[in-house]
């Protein structure tokens, strides 16, 4: 499960916006690859809508089916808004909904199959 707990404005090459709701999911323990002591953390992911500013602003607390994915990407820098430094990241934050989940568990790809 995961919930709606904001949102942003972007924009497209062409000049026209767009909205992603940002959505959370829950608590989770990880342990730190440099102390080896676990903390608490909550994943994020943006997922992009078809929503205008008000609807997203209605969106905000609802809660739904699904969980957020750590996906590899290709590295690329990102900055830290709080400090201001910049480190290079190789992954980025999915929402996966639960029909998805259940597709990509539970479909055999036809090439597997002999």
């Amino acid at each position: 499960m995961v919930k709606i707990v904001d949102y942003k404005t972007y924009q497209k090459e062409d000049g026209k916006e767009f909205y992603a709701l940002v959505v959370q999911g829950g608590i989770e323990a990880v342990t730190s690859q440099e102390t080896n002591r676990t903390y608490l953390t909550i994943k994020e992911a943006k997922v992009a809508c078809t929503f205008n500013e008000d609807m997203c602003k209605a969106a905000i607390g609802t809660e739904l089916e699904g969980r957020i994915e750590r996906v590899e990407t290709e590295p690329y820098q990102y900055t830290n808004q709080d400090t201001g430094e910049v480190i290079t990241l190789n992954y980025r934050n999915e929402f996966i909904s639960a029909q998805e989940d259940i597709l990509r568990n539970n479909v055999i790809n036809s090439e597997v199959v002999a």
